[in-house]
């Protein structure tokens, strides 16, 4: 797995992941576990679906 996850992108998917993981913790809906994908794929740096559509927000190493 090459890393296709960059900089802002990598910092909101982590943010709003522990959101909604936070907010599943304290008693909200059952969807808000969600939260635990873009979480996931934040501090990987890599999200599956990316490929697929051709995307790439991690700046190239030269």
């Amino acid at each position: 797995m090459k890393a296709n996850v960059g900089g802002i992108d990598r910092i909101l998917r982590i943010v709003v992941g522990l959101a909604l993981v936070a907010w599943a913790l304290m008693g909200g809906p059952v969807w808000a576990w969600i939260g635990a994908v873009p979480l996931a794929t934040g501090l990987i740096g890599f999200c599956p679906v990316y490929p697929l559509l051709g995307m790439n927000t991690c700046p190239m190493k030269k």
